[in-house]
């Protein structure tokens, strides 16, 4: 910018004082300070508009960049997707693969799958040991009450009968 110092500001303020008077100096010099202002906030708005410009250029770029980069991944996941089918296409065009020895051994397979899962039920089941020894000769699960009353002894009659008599 312009290099003013004092000197040079007295000796301008000297010279307005003797061309404008003295009368219309302090006028003159608002209108000058507000014409100065408003054009250093017209070149801000400028700086700042060339800046924000600038800055929607840059992130167009990096925008169009991240846009190539996706569709090249893109491409090259589609890519080893369709190498990989195709390979797949071609073993089993070859018959590398038996499909009859295929379905027997997933044949043989569930059923050891099934038979391990009923060993690991009748291990970690809720049914205790014992009753499971006597599974098949109970029919039904007697009541606590029902029990004592069948196996009560022969010398007291059911009817009448005190527990404290």
């Amino acid at each position: 910018m312009i290099d003013i110092g004092l000197t040079k500001l007295a000796v301008i303020g000297v010279v307005a004082l003797v061309v404008i008077g003295p009368e219309k100096l302090p006028t003159v010099a608002r209108m000058a300070g507000s014409l100065f202002g408003r054009a250093q906030r017209y070149i801000n708005e400028v700086k700042s508009e060339v800046s924000r410009e600038i800055e929607l250029e840059e992130l167009r770029k990096m925008q169009k960049d991240v846009h190539e980069a996706a569709s090249g991944f893109e491409q090259s996941v589609s890519q080893s997707i369709s190498d990989t089918k195709d390979s797949l296409h071609a073993a089993w065009d070859d018959k590398l693969i038996d499909t009859p020895s295929i379905t027997g051994n997933v044949e043989q397979l569930t059923r050891k799958a099934k038979n391990f899962r009923k060993k690991k039920l009748a291990k970690n089941s809720a049914i205790p040991g014992w009753y499971r020894s006597q599974q098949g000769k109970r029919v039904r699960v007697t009541s606590g009450a029902a029990r004592v009353a069948k196996y009560r002894p022969a010398g007291r009659s059911k009817s009448g009968s005190s527990f404290y008599a």
